[in-house]
């Protein structure tokens, strides 16, 4: 973390559209909002592909193969440049030093640029080596469509990390909103490929010409962000330059951060791999699960820790002030994220089915598949609170100019989730005599436990450098006890409709049979009719226990309706 700031230039006139500020909060709540718009088109894009594909082969093949280009991604894209380049660049900004930045700027561009194009080039030929290594549980046909469609989506998935780089751009200047609408186009250029096709190939060509549709997506996911990332740019050149100290500082970061993200995606690969020896059926259950599950960490934890990673980064002053200042906003973005996403664990834990009926539910995707989704979601319950609130603690680190700790306690994760996965995953259905397709289960159970571990070891070592932090004492039990009260009273009243109007058909199929069976009512009205209630006795008793963010919700919603009136 820098000290205080040298002399500098006068801020320029209000009117200069890169220099406005925002506050923290209210960054957020972009964040939130683009982020909302876009996780709601993927879950139509999820439920139009789950019309036409299902938990089919071919389904399998497409979500395995579509994570083998994103590996590039998620190495060089906005987590990376979450850590490397936007300390440096928000930095820059802070102290008005705006040259120096839109240097930095191009700098970035064009060394990302070439990297990314040999890593595409790469990844091409070395195809039918990753399919192997990520998705051994394929062969012969399946192999050979998986080859062809990760052949496809390369190039798409080059585009997304300079997509990532105007993200990196427009959230250091506080333009939150577009960053996180952008996506919103690649899902439509997806829905309208599937809508369009699905009626008319055979399944193995559907997914060919899907993968051309993610392409395109791709691209004009990064086109509609150009304009915007160019206009706040004073001088934009991009170069292959090495020189300058802001430069070398990304480059620094760089590294670390790219090891850690790695290290995270090799555990991302581990559970492909492991899945793809399960079944068919728990590749792409596994996919959709993680569709759904990141639907709060994204809302919740990863708009929360966007919006503040450039106010962090911003920090000046002397030791003890920053590290103040970083308190205040770790402790707050903590408690918000607390307050949304522990309820949203409790909804996976006792009414998954229901949640994964209403989002997909719908042709080749039936009641069983719903209920098989639910046992996948309930070991996700486990860890996503400690996955959303790690990010934050990461994100202070990289603000503090700190890479190097996420990425020591991301190996440590890693480490101890492959082992978990192995275990759980592969062996222990087995050892108690269940269905060997339960093994997904596992797979979600042990990155569950493992997030945990990691948030815990991140607190810990920002508590040493900048004194208390996370989510206050006693909150989590409060949050947690109101959530559980409410799930069982959701439990409750499926249970109720399911004796009145009879279990939903083809259920019993599954593991469980009827036991726990949902209702027989279209998949969007039973979930309304136990999540109304799921959230009015949450949010009701979490206000009775005198948490603060319950009460302002009870407040927003009065002073709207007051207002209706």
């Amino acid at each position: 973390m820098t000290a205080s700031a040298p002399e500098s230039p006068p801020p320029p006139p209000p009117a200069v559209p890169t220099r406005s500020a925002r506050p923290g909060g209210k960054g957020a709540l972009l964040v939130a909002t683009g982020i909302l718009a876009s996780r709601l088109m993927g879950l139509v894009r999820e439920r139009v592909f789950a019309h036409y594909l299902g938990n089919e082969a071919a389904a399998a093949v497409f979500k395995a193969a579509l994570r083998i280009p994103n590996f590039l991604q998620n190495l060089f894209g906005e987590g990376v440049l979450s850590g490397s380049f936007i300390p440096v660049y928000a930095g820059l900004l802070g102290r008005k030093e705006d040259e120096e930045a839109d240097r930095v700027a191009g700098a970035v561009f064009g060394l990302l640029s070439l990297v990314t194009a040999l890593a595409v080039a790469a990844g091409m030929l070395a195809t039918p080596l990753l399919v192997d290594l990520i998705a051994p549980g394929f062969e012969g046909h399946e192999r050979e469509l998986a080859i062809t469609t990760v052949r496809i989506l390369f190039p798409g998935t080059g585009m997304l990390v300079l997509s990532a780089w105007c993200l990196g751009i427009l959230n250091s200047h506080r333009r939150f909103l577009l960053s996180y609408l952008a996506p919103v186009v690649w899902n439509i250029v997806i829905i309208l490929t599937l809508v369009i096709a699905g009626g008319r190939y055979t399944e193995d060509r559907l997914v060919e010409v899907l993968a051309y549709g993610v392409v395109l997506g791709c691209t004009l996911q990064f086109a509609v962000q150009v304009p915007s990332t160019l206009r706040l740019l004073g001088r934009f050149r991009p170069t292959l330059s090495l020189a300058g100290d802001s430069v070398r500082q990304v480059l620094k970061n760089f590294g670390p951060v790219v090891l850690g993200r790695g290290v995270v995606q090799f555990s991302a690969w581990v559970d492909t791999a492991f899945a793809t020896l399960i079944s068919n059926r728990a590749v792409s259950s596994l996919l959709y699960a993680q569709t759904i599950y990141l639907i709060p960490v994204s809302l919740f934890g990863m708009a929360v820790s966007a919006a503040e990673l450039p106010e962090m980064s911003r920090a000046s002053g002397e030791g003890q002030d920053v590290a103040a200042k970083l308190r205040e906003r770790i402790d707050n973005g903590a408690r918000r994220i607390a307050f949304w996403v522990v309820p949203s664990a409790a909804a996976f834990l006792f009414l998954g089915d229901m949640v994964a009926a209403a989002l997909l539910q719908t042709g080749r995707f039936d009641a069983a598949d719903s209920r098989y989704l639910w046992y996948l979601l309930m070991g996700s319950a486990v860890g996503l609170v400690a996955s959303t609130v790690g990010r934050l603690y990461a994100s202070a680190f990289y603000a503090l100019k700190d890479p190097k700790t996420p990425l020591r306690f991301a190996v440590v994760r890693v480490t101890a989730g492959a082992l978990g996965a192995w275990v759980l995953g592969l062996h222990l259905p087995e050892w108690l005599g269940l269905p060997q397709y339960l093994g997904a289960l596992g797979l979600t159970l042990a990155s569950g436990m493992v997030a945990w571990l990691e948030s815990t070891l991140l607190r810990r070592k920002l508590v040493k450098q900048v004194g208390p932090v996370g989510v206050p004492p006693g909150l989590l039990p409060r949050l947690w006890g109101a959530a559980t009260i409410a799930g069982l009273v959701g439990l409750g009243i499926k249970l109720g409709l399911a004796l009145l109007l009879g279990p939903m058909p083809g259920v019993e199929a599954e593991w469980g049979g009827a036991l726990l069976a949902p209702p027989h009512l279209h998949p969007a009205v039973g979930f309304l009719a136990v999540a109304v209630p799921f959230g009015a006795v949450y949010f009701g008793l979490a206000a009775a226990m005198g948490v603060p963010e319950a009460g302002a919700v009870f407040r927003k919603v009065g002073r709207k309706l007051r207002l209706v009136r």
